[in-house]
Parts: structure tokens; sequence; C-alpha cells
């Protein structure tokens, strides 16, 4: 299971990728394309043109993770903005989008932060 906890910031890059792209392309993406640093502690998350495939590239001080997931069935709810542009979402978003829900959910149940236990 991936566990995102780590991150500070989940960046989606909108439009489509080539997932033919391995780590140091992705990187090179994320540099030059979206103009955000690969090397900083958050996930930077790509899909393909048919929303089934997902890549995660992550930074974790000494080397890069690679994530990939396939869907077997279905798609994923991938924002249709410009390419070259990268969206921010929270990592309860990035859980449902990988959940199959879309990021834009109108009814959730709010976050609850607890203060006391009565």
């Amino acid at each position: 299971m991936f566990d995102g906890h780590a991150a500070q910031r989940v960046y989606l890059a909108c439009g489509s990728t080539d997932m033919r792209k391995s780590i140091d392309g992705l990187a090179v993406l994320v540099k030059e394309v979206l103009d955000l640093d690969p090397f900083s502690p958050c996930l930077f998350v790509f899909c393909n043109r048919r929303r089934d495939k997902l890549k995660i590239l992550q930074w974790d001080t000494s080397g890069f993770w690679l994530h990939y997931r396939r869907l077997e069935r279905g798609r994923f709810h991938w924002p249709d903005d410009a390419v070259g542009r990268a969206a921010t979402i929270s990592r309860r978003e990035l859980r449902w989008l990988l959940d199959g829900l879309s990021i834009t959910q109108r009814q959730t149940h709010p976050e609850v932060t607890a203060r006391t236990v009565i």
C-alpha cells in the first residue's frame, strides 16, 4: 500500500503524460515543465491519456521512489486542465483519486480535529 504521509504537498501534472517515462524523464518534467523542484518533499502524480495508469514520483533522502498503479477496469477522475500546469491537492484528495473517486466531491464527512476526550 502506498503511504504518502511524509509528503508536504501533492501535485497533479494536468493533462496526460507519456507513461514510458521513468524516474529521470518525470523528474525533468517536474523541473522544466511544471517549474517545481523534484527533490522537494512532495508527491508528483502523472496520468496517461486513457486515464487507467498513474505514476507518482517521490524523493526520499537518498533516491527517488516511483509508484505505479494500473487499473484493470475503470478510469481515474483526472482533471482536464491545461498541460504544463500543476494542480495542488491534499493527501486526502489523492486517496480519493486512487480509490476511483472524484477529487471534487461535493459531499464528504468533514475533517475533525479532536481536542479533548469526553
